[in-house]
């Protein structure tokens, strides 16, 4: 079953991959059919198959010569050794579909908002929808509806961020892709008895992660904006993993 996880996780990382470049670039997914970046030539299903394509053609393309981003086979990798974490953690589980769907959407907003600075809304209403249906058959309707509220409420005061932002240092704080992506923080994280804390420490935990990377882009490269997706999503999927862990830090807090 690891096996089989593993290769499936190379397959998904290889089309997440696919949805993040098209995504950005506006290409049809169904009918257009992958091919060279260097040379356009349409590829074969051999050249497709996902770490051994990469491997037997030593990183470059079968018919130019040009070499493959590494980043394909990085991605296929990392997804395969996420998914199967995720399975040794958390078993065939409710929480193991969650966790799936966090990866998938964070897999293609580091791809996207990292190398080009958008987070594409496709993904995130997917996500959101999937999130939504998984959230009822974890904890029920009530309970999935509340998860719900707190979404649009954290989506609210992300909103309020931006405004207060944008008005403190006159030009675009926040990009709205992050706004979006705050409504499925508070959707995952908002949990009977728990509400919308764990989304606000998310949000806290999020500027943290991002604290080391803003520093060293304003101080070694010179740049100001800063890809905050990325770590809005890590630091909700460290919460959603480690949920228990947080939840006695927040009671110890609460003492």
């Amino acid at each position: 079953m690891s096996i089989l996880i593993f290769v499936l996780g190379a397959i998904f990382g290889s089309f997440f991959l696919v949805v993040a470049e098209r995504g950005v670039r506006r290409e049809n997914m169904t009918t257009s059919r992958s091919h060279c970046d260097h040379c356009q030539h349409i590829l074969k299903w051999y050249d497709l198959i996902p770490i051994l394509s990469f491997i037997f053609l030593k990183g470059r393309c079968r018919y130019c010569q040009n070499k493959i981003s590494i980043i394909n086979l990085l991605m296929e990798l990392v997804t395969s050794l996420l998914f199967l974490i995720g399975y040794l953690y958390f078993g065939f589980t409710i929480k193991y579909a969650i966790y799936l769907v966090l990866i998938s959407l964070a897999l293609i907003i580091f791809i996207t908002d990292f190398k080009y600075m958008i987070i594409l809304d496709t993904p995130l209403i997917v996500s959101s929808i999937l999130l939504i249906i998984l959230k009822y058959f974890e904890v029920g309707l009530l309970n999935s509806i509340y998860a719900i509220i707190y979404g649009i409420v954290l989506f609210i005061i992300m909103y309020l961020i931006k405004l207060l932002g944008d008005k403190i240092y006159h030009r675009e704080s926040l990009g709205g892709g992050d706004i979006k992506l705050a409504f499925l923080m508070g959707l995952t994280l908002g949990y009977p008895g728990i509400g919308l804390r764990m989304g606000l420490i998310s949000l806290i935990l999020a500027s943290f992660l991002a604290l080391p990377y803003a520093m060293a882009q304003v101080y070694l490269i010179k740049k100001n904006e800063l890809p905050y997706g990325p770590f809005l999503i890590a630091s909700t999927i460290m919460i959603f993993v480690f949920f228990d862990k947080f939840v006695n830090v927040l009671l110890l807090f609460s003492l």
